[in-house]
């Protein structure tokens, strides 16, 4: 039959589909094909064929067409074939009674002449991973293991791995374990041997939780023979010949070769390596290990890191062999074989260190000729060896600058590395060259930049010269700039008190008005408080912040404030007597509990005793020698134990990212991409419970004393109201002379109270818990918010509040149906765009709008049903009108579950 003729010169695009009668279309063109021999009907079916991949791939659904695809599958094209079984696998692992249909076909392709077409018939029969059909998948899993061309042995190496997954105990039944290590032990083809070693270790590993054979198996992997077999595996043999032998190797010196590093140990012609069951051979390993590909170098580079030698000799022996690898141009292979060195001589010291000095070289050549992700997964690796030995790269520090052309995450790991290496010999260099990058463009780089400087100045090199420099940053007038250096100025000062009044006379002169990162202006605030005796101007900036008390969003810059005038009080006490009385009554009617928390503890202790508080706030200080270190060094042993993994780039042990109960909080994009969208409003995206027992999606949530009263605010004492409407001037007596009653303590009379009120004009009425009320806020009914902007506002808005609210019993009980709380939040116009969790941690992500001027507010509410508390961080985009939206947040939680 001759093939249709064409409609058109143009085929329709396949991100076009035309529907169901293009389906239709096909069918009867695909039927009229099907068994015909004419000149041409090849070509017309592959034109069919990729019209039916094209439309499946971009999820038509063209399952109707199944039958007419396997009566076209009768050819000897490769191509057509291909097509056929990619088709077939696609729709029977959604459809296991269409793959009932591909069986015959299957079974027949796998008997072909071509042994390319048994090959991929083999896979496309193991692929289809239906129970129901593991029957028909041993008897051509049989014949492949035992097949003449080796492409088909390989494929059948990996269709048994495929089948233990499907049925573990049709595999064990039918002992294809033991062919497999038959195959691993005598195959020519080395390609089968890497996916025998593959398959074996993956089936005994899981087997061997359950069976004591199977975890002697696994042993028998990493024994000396089979490690030895593997290690001079020759490139064709015809039979085993069952005799020992010595393997005549070159006499190499270990460490000598490529790289010029200094030999490890003389390599002598007595000590050679015993290899077993081969006859002599005449090739060097270099020869015999390039028969493997990158991928079953690297496996079989694994294997021999779980092997035990018996002696050093052996090690060396081992080492020699595998020298010749580290100058392999495979990224993988070069640090497979730095791991194994690694690993054989931790309990050598001294050539311990001399394998770092090895392998520095190769790695060095690696991060300069790979691609940028490769860079970065080698740099990795060498933080992680400059953490253990960094003065053997401390040299080749001009290998770490950054070049103009690189994406900033490798610039940023550089910058660690330049940080790492740095010593009394190089520390003047590397810091010019960071200087360098604190001007430029790459913001990001450049803040790293700065911080690097800190961090070397933190070590102890060259530090007068640091701190010159970082004194000159803040004359760059960039914000970003200033910003961290005054972050860094503040731990130069902690750690070298010598250096204050060369600091304290540059920082002196930056206006707080200028810096507006709360880490940064937090800084600035404690100079001002830790050294207000030098500075002439601290009392009043710090009266001129705590005026603007209600304009500081950051609960940090606002806890730096309170200690900070409290200690300028302390030392100058006659200018600093009216801002701290402003503070610590703005501080008990902040909405923030840390804030208030503090407040109030200040407030308690010059209550108590003036002496006491100044010997808690203000006391002696020693130099910090040595500031908490990031990774224990526990945590970084386990690193290194797991190198040539993502352990060593994500820098944290695998467990941590593996295992669910270890992993950390999730960003709210990994959560929404957790959880179902369920589309039952519009816009608005209701609420999708995530799958059972995830709890690793919940923040954890502080049980605390549930019999405590709401509202004590956390404490047995009750909050003096304060309506901040006049303070009197600051007294000019000196501390000694300030009239504070000290006899009787708090509780026991009003006169300690009420001196402390009268001397700060606080005009505190004990007793009362009082707090001012915000302003009426008015919510829009109608608010809509899709998930995407929702995600964005969430990762750039800072945390405006973050509190912990109560919950009725009745409303507890009624959270066995989290969508009763979504319809009561709605009646408030708080709008749900997603939860999740279980109970006792339920989490929920919710939004509103302001009517008038459509300003989003986000909340993350985290309930914990067994102790009736729900922890709250609110984020908005008017951030002023926070605590009035917090306040109408907690009314509408309060009530539910309330008549």
């Amino acid at each position: 039959m001759p093939p249709p003729n064409q409609q058109s010169n143009r085929s329709p695009s396949p991100s076009q589909p035309s529907g169901k009668s293009e389906v239709s279309d096909l069918k009867s063109q695909l039927r009229q094909l099907a068994g015909s021999r004419a000149p041409g009907a090849d070509d017309a079916k592959r034109d069919l064929f990729k019209k039916v991949i094209s439309n499946m791939t971009i999820g038509i659904d063209v399952s109707a067409l199944f039958g007419e695809m396997v009566m076209c599958s009768a050819t000897s094209d490769i191509v057509l074939k291909k097509m056929c079984y990619l088709y077939v696998g696609n729709y029977a692992k959604v459809n296991p009674d269409l793959a009932l249909l591909t069986i015959n076909f299957l079974q027949r392709d796998c008997k072909d002449q071509d042994p390319m077409i048994r090959g991929l018939a083999l896979r496309s029969l193991c692929s289809l991973r239906v129970a129901n059909l593991v029957e028909y998948l041993v008897g051509p899993l049989e014949s492949g293991l035992k097949d003449n061309n080796s492409y088909v042995r390989t494929v059948a190496v990996i269709g048994v791995l495929k089948l233990y997954h499907i049925s573990a105990s049709t595999c064990i039944d039918e002992d294809f374990p033991a062919t497999l290590k038959h195959l691993l032990l005598n195959d020519p083809d080395s390609q089968v041997v890497a996916n025998c070693l593959s398959a074996l270790q993956e089936i005994w590993t899981l087997e061997s939780t359950t069976s004591e054979e199977a975890a002697r198996e696994r042993e028998t992997l990493t024994s000396k023979p089979v490690v030895y077999y593997l290690l001079n595996r020759q490139v064709i043999f015809q039979q085993i010949v069952s005799h020992a032998l010595i393997f005549d190797k070159l006499n190499l010196n270990f460490l000598c070769g490529g790289g010029g590093g200094s030999s490890i140990q003389q390599y002598k012609p007595n000590n050679r390596l015993r290899l077993l069951n081969y006859p002599p051979l005449g090739l060097s390993f270099k020869e015999i290990i390039k028969e493997f590909s990158e991928w079953a170098q690297c496996l079989l580079l694994d294997l021999v890191t779980k092997y035990i030698p018996s002696d050093n000799n052996e090690i060396f022996d081992i080492m020699n062999l595998l020298e010749d690898r580290l100058q392999h141009a495979n990224g993988a292979v070069v640090l497979a074989t730095i791991k194994l060195f690694l690993h054989l001589t931790l309990s050598m010291a001294d050539v311990h260190q001399q394998v770092y000095e090895r392998i520095k070289a190769p790695l060095l050549t690696q991060v300069s000729s790979g691609s940028p992700e490769q860079s970065y997964a080698i740099l990795s690796h060498l933080h992680l060896l400059v953490m253990r030995a960094p003065h053997i790269f401390a040299s080749d520090y001009k290998h770490f600058y950054c070049q103009y052309n690189e994406p900033s995450y490798v610039k940023k790991l550089k910058l660690e590395m330049l940080t790492a290496v740095a010593n009394e010999s190089n520390t003047y260099e590397i810091v010019t060259e960071l200087c360098e990058y604190a001007a430029n463009v790459d913001i990001p780089i450049a803040r790293e930049s700065i911080r690097a400087v800190g961090k070397i100045a933190l070590q102890q090199y060259d530090v007068n010269a640091i701190v010159d420099r970082l004194l000159q940053f803040l004359e760059m007038e960039k914000d970003y700039v200033t910003s961290e250096t005054l972050v860094l100025v503040k731990d130069l000062l902690r750690k070298y008190p010598q250096w204050s009044q060369d600091c304290i006379a540059v920082v002196g002169n930056i206006s707080s008005k200028n810096v507006h990162e709360p880490k940064a202006k937090a800084a600035l605030i404690w100079m001002l408080g830790e050294y207000s005796q030098d500075m002439q101007d601290a009392p009043y900036v710090l009266e001129s912040l705590v005026e603007n008390w209600d304009e500081e969003h950051s609960a940090e810059v606002r806890l730096h404030l309170l200690t900070a005038v409290m200690k300028c009080f302390f030392k100058r006490p006659p200018e600093t007597q009216k801002a701290l009385g402003a503070a610590l009554a703005a501080g008990v009617a902040d909405f923030h509990q840390d804030v208030r928390g503090r407040a109030l503890f200040y407030y308690r202790l010059l209550q108590y005793k003036v002496s006491v508080a100044e010997s808690v706030v203000n006391p002696p200080k020693q130099a910090v020698s040595v500031f908490a270190k990031t990774q224990s060094n526990e945590i970084k042993d386990r690193i290194f134990d797991e190198f040539n993994t993502l352990s060593v780039v994500y820098q944290k042990p695998s467990y941590m990212f593996t295992d669910k109960e270890h992993r950390g909080t999730f960003d709210f994009s990994d959560e929404l991409g957790n959880l179902s969208i369920t589309p039952e409003s519009g816009d608005v995206v209701p609420a999708e419970r995530v799958e059972a027992n995830d709890k690793d999606l919940l923040l954890g949530t502080t049980e605390k004393d549930e019999g405590r009263d709401p509202s004590s605010n956390g404490s047995a004492y009750s909050a003096p109201s304060y309506d901040g409407s006049s303070a009197p001037s600051a007294a000019s007596q000196p501390l000694a002379d300030l009239a504070f009653s000290s006899t009787s303590a708090p509780g026991q009379g009003p006169s300690s109270s009420l001196a402390i009120d009268d001397l700060f004009g606080l005009d505190f009425s004990v007793g009362t818990a009082a707090t001012p009320s915000p302003p009426s806020l008015n919510l829009n009914a109608k608010a809509a918010l899709d998930p995407g902007t929702f995600q964005q506002k969430w990762r750039q808005l800072p945390i405006s509040i973050s509190e912990e609210y109560s919950l009725s019993p009745q409303g507890i009980a009624l959270l066995t149906s989290p969508q009763t709380l979504l319809q009561h939040m709605l009646s408030h116009s708080i709008h749900c765009i997603a939860s999740g969790g279980q109970s006792p941690n339920l989490k929920f992500f919710f939004f509103a709008q302001k009517v008038e001027d459509a300003s989003t507010y986000l909340v993350e509410c985290i309930i914990n049903t067994s102790s009736a508390k729900s922890q709250v961080k609110i984020k908005a985009d008017d951030q002023s009108s926070s605590p009035a939206f917090s306040t109408l947040f907690e009314s509408a939680l309060s009530k539910f579950g309330l008549p």
